[in-house]
């Protein structure tokens, strides 16, 4: 089969990748989705008989970032981090979800086990694609301060050197208290901020990056969103790239003044019509362009 032509707009880099922020003083914004495998995105993102084993290297130039799901279920392998890696242009990030295994287990000691494999065992073959490792813990773990002090001072702060990126996903509605938030402000660590009726939904700023995974697309709108949403996330985007505090999310404490300093924010659309996430990513970067 002879190799298909990448569409032009592969050929340049996006503008959003070089600067997505307003402003010299920001940090960088990017956008993507869960994945790059979905039977539906061949027929409304990925070019007509694109190859599926180039699907990443589409989708890698068209979004700024992918969160990959995979990595919480099973572990990859260094080589697959590496054809990862080779597929994708310089400024891409990849986020990962660590394995469930370290945060759905009572036990410290296992815990400590599978971050220590998950990390140090070929995860730097991702080089500077990789971003922030996000740990989701389920909808029945509670909050218990001790636990969880414990649990993030099991966290690496480098591999090879280079600092690593944590963000933990909370799913109960225990967390929703000032001793949660006092303990993130302490280890410098953000919460995702999880737009979804299901979840604890909350923006306090806690670290110096922010992780917002968007979960309401809609099947009948071409881009996931309305364009007034679309236009609302750019602008919550810019404001926490300045290091701004965005007054229209939801907070568990009245809003501080945070300090003026930039924040990178990563932002995915996930779940919900997820045959619209491509669109929605897109015309976010789009809008963040401006």
């Amino acid at each position: 089969m002879p190799r298909s032509t990448p569409p032009r707009s592969m050929a340049a880099e996006p503008k959003s990748r070089r600067k997505s922020t307003a402003g010299a003083a920001a940090g960088a914004i990017r956008v993507g989705i869960g994945g790059w495998n979905f039977a539906p995105w061949r027929k409304n993102f990925y070019p007509e008989k694109w190859p599926q084993k180039r699907e990443l290297e589409y989708a890698s130039r068209q979004l700024t970032a992918i969160e990959v799901n995979s990595t919480f279920y099973r572990p990859q392998t260094a080589a697959t981090y590496a054809n990862w890696r080779s597929q994708t242009p310089d400024g891409f990030i990849f986020s990962l979800k660590a394995p469930g295994l370290a945060t759905q287990t009572n036990s410290l000691e296992s815990s400590a086990k599978t971050i220590r494999r998950f990390v140090f065992a070929g995860l730097a073959e991702l080089g500077d694609r990789l971003g922030p490792i996000s740990w989701q813990f389920m909808q029945n773990r509670a909050f218990d301060r001790d636990h969880f002090a414990g649990f993030i001072d099991l966290l690496p702060h480098e591999l090879n050197g280079v600092p690593l990126r944590h963000v933990l996903e909370v799913r109960h509605d225990s967390f929703r208290c000032a001793e949660y938030l006092e303990l993130m402000r302490e280890r410098r660590l953000p919460t995702v901020f999880t737009d979804s009726a299901d979840y604890p939904s909350f923006a306090d700023l806690t670290g110096d990056f922010v992780y917002a995974r968007l979960m309401r697309s809609e099947s009948s709108l071409p881009a996931g969103y309305p364009a007034s949403a679309l236009e609302s996330w750019a602008e919550r985007a810019h404001s926490w790239a300045r290091g701004g505090d965005p007054h229209d999310l939801p907070h568990i404490e009245p809003q501080r003044e945070p300090p003026a300093k930039p924040r990178d924010v990563y932002v995915y659309f996930i779940s919900a019509a997820k045959e619209r996430n491509p669109a929605a990513a897109m015309a976010l970067i789009e809008r963040l362009k401006g």
